[in-house]
């Protein structure tokens, strides 16, 4: 795609619709690529690039749209080739992130259907294959989430002539690689918590989960897909540190929601079972608050079941009473009000067109008051 995605004066929900259907139709011609070279090498290898596409096809788009904003805030008009592929290499990352997630959480389903490495051990068990079908299942997952990874590389490494600059196209490449950096460490940081937290000072629960969130989710959903849509346009290091004071507050709210979502969603909203965090072990702000708080038999309730991947409803009930009546879910909420608010002082502060604004500000209260 060499031409801008909207038309001249598109109002903003017009550019939003446009601008996703561009990066799907990018995603398709390359995915559809792929296919062909996989096809080449083997019909048996076309279940990797069928994974990817599936787990690309839907969802919120939300890190490609605040790259966008984040060129068209930067005076990005002219050529939106370079933002577009930005836009569908963000989302590969994504799904990337994501098949590798699922496997680290031992989590079934994802978006309401099998995650991939369930998919592929369904895939194994109805073929009647040998050996195991689970550890079939992880393998084929894993190998299926580095291509994801290594198309994203690809994807990114194409923007070319839609940059404003080389100095800009090099900028926006050295977000992209301090974000895959972030995310992988993050991640480490998160598994790293769940077996050794138990042994660490509950005082500093909170403190280590908040450390996580940053680098794990936080930056790489909001912080740097905005400022690396920027860089792409050309902007000054004033719009994009301005960026990141709204970004990473909105970022590390949006997780937080979604750690709310991880316990108390609605399984019909979220695609996930009730509880399902809390049977993955997840040592979220809100299980740190909660341990923080909580009297000394419902601490020890807390710290000696999370994790356990047998926990029945009765349990689940009894952590999520804990949660609540220790005041934990309600001081989480007011952290999400807070940081949700020093983001969008932030946006308010920034030399933006209204349009960019209100676009902006829809992305973030979408992101922090969502229910899925």
């Amino acid at each position: 795609m060499n031409a801008t995605p909207v038309p001249t004066g598109a109002t903003p929900v017009a550019e939003h619709d446009a601008f996703i259907a561009a990066v799907t139709a990018q995603l398709n011609s390359f995915l559809a690529e792929k296919h062909q070279l996989l096809a080449q090498i083997s019909p048996a290898t076309l279940v990797l690039v069928d994974s990817i596409k599936t787990l690309v096809t839907g969802g919120k788009r939300m890190r490609a749209l605040l790259c966008y904003w984040g060129w068209r805030g930067a005076g990005g008009a002219a050529d939106a080739q370079a933002v577009v592929q930005a836009g569908a290499a963000l989302e590969l990352f994504q799904a990337a992130a994501l098949i590798h997630d699922d496997i680290i959480d031992r989590s079934d389903t994802r978006r309401g259907g099998p995650s991939v490495h369930r998919r592929f051990s369904t895939l194994h068990t109805q073929s009647s294959w040998a050996l195991d079908d689970e550890r079939f299942g992880h393998a084929a997952a894993i190998l299926t989430g580095d291509l994801c990874l290594s198309l994203s590389e690809e994807m990114f490494s194409r923007i070319g002539s839609g940059a404003a600059s080389d100095d800009a196209a090099a900028r926006a490449r050295a977000v992209f690689n301090i974000m895959r950096t972030e995310v992988m460490a993050g991640q480490y940081l998160d598994i790293l918590e769940e077996v050794s937290g138990p042994s660490k000072p509950h005082a500093t629960a909170v403190a280590r989960a908040s450390a996580i969130i940053r680098y794990k989710s936080a930056k790489y959903s909001s912080e740097h897909p905005l400022v690396l849509g920027g860089a792409l346009a050309g902007a000054g290091e004033g719009l994009l540190a301005g960026y990141g004071a709204f970004a990473l507050p909105l970022g590390e709210a949006f997780q937080l929601r979604d750690d709310v979502l991880g316990v108390f969603g609605d399984p019909a909203q979220t695609g996930k079972p009730a509880g399902d965090d809390l049977r993955e072990g997840k040592r979220t702000v809100l299980v740190g608050l909660t341990i923080d708080a909580a009297n000394a038999e419902d601490r020890e309730f807390v710290d000696t079941n999370l994790g356990r991947q047998d926990l029945n409803d009765a349990e689940v009930e009894r952590m999520c009473s804990v949660m609540v009546g220790s005041g934990a879910l309600a001081r989480t909420e007011d952290m999400i009000a807070q940081l949700s608010e020093t983001a969008f002082a932030a946006l308010a502060g920034l030399p933006l067109e209204d349009h960019v604004r209100t676009a902006l500000s829809a992305l973030g209260r979408a992101a922090v008051s969502r229910t899925s």
